[in-house]
């Protein structure tokens, strides 16, 4: 096997990855720009491997705040962490897990009519179709996203930010010292298997291609994958806003109670 394989299939084991959402959610939350919001609100992406399975990784949100709430040059890091995941309730909580009174998680309701046209696109089971087409949805929101300011920009300066890698290096180490993070180099990895530039249906297809064959052995129909990330995009795009009023005001309420019981003010 190459040498150069596993890591990469570890970083995609359990999600696919849509930076530039998460981004532009965690600057609306935080009311801030800049790398530390803009690293922190990846970081949990970053953390799945061989240390923390997705859950794990997607639930160390309050862990780390606590930690950073000691560390001004830090602490917006911490904060735009915690609109990431599931633990505090963050963005991929209400995308996935659970939204208001669906059964799951916005991304996933809105994934129904989309289940079919994804198993055919991705060369998969009809088992894993909702799961699937849950990412095209996610690929559709990246979209609408990234056409609307310079986020791809932003993603590009905190990942080939040195000094502030290097801070969050030794902060991961500090916070879990039996755990060998090497995080400079999570970060390369990470650059390459996501969508970094400005985000197109056909590029997002691309980097889906990558993540499909690396997590599941398999080959997709990147036109037929393009062709529902804009299906996808448009279809989200008549309750997206809403949808990021609603959790943006929950999100910044998780949050407030964290410092309330972390009397950080």
């Amino acid at each position: 096997m190459n040498i150069f394989y596993c890591p990469y299939k570890i970083l995609v084991e359990e999600n696919q990855l849509f930076p530039q959402t998460h981004v532009y959610f965690a600057e609306t939350v935080l009311g801030k720009q800049g790398d530390a919001v803009t690293l922190g609100s990846i970081l949990p992406d970053m953390l799945i491997g061989m240390d923390f399975n997705h859950y794990e990784a997607h639930s160390k949100g309050i862990e780390i705040y606590n930690f950073t709430g000691r560390d001004s040059s830090l602490r917006y890091f911490g904060n735009a962490v915690a609109t990431h995941g599931f633990v505090p309730e963050g963005l991929d909580y209400y995308g996935d897990e659970k939204y208001l009174d669906f059964e799951k998680g916005y991304c996933f309701e809105k994934a129904r009519p989309f289940i079919l046209k994804t198993v055919d696109a991705c060369n998969i089971p009809l088992e894993m179709g909702w799961w699937k087409a849950h990412n095209i949805i996610e690929m559709g929101v990246e979209f609408l996203i990234s056409s609307k300011e310079h986020y791809s920009e932003r993603v590009m300066s905190a990942l080939f930010n040195k000094c502030l890698i290097d801070e969050v290096d030794e902060m991961l180490q500090e916070l879990w010292k039996e755990n060998n993070f090497t995080f400079p180099r999570r970060v390369e990895r990470f650059a390459k298997l996501v969508e970094i530039e400005k985000a197109t249906a056909s590029s997002l297809a691309n980097k889906y291609r990558l993540q499909m064959q690396l997590r599941h052995q398999v080959e997709i129909d990147v036109t037929k994958v393009a062709k529902l990330i804009g299906d996808a995009a448009e279809k989200v795009s008549l309750d997206l806003e809403d949808f990021f009023n609603i959790t943006t005001a929950m999100v910044k309420y998780n949050i407030w109670k964290l410092d309330k019981k972390s009397n950080i003010v």
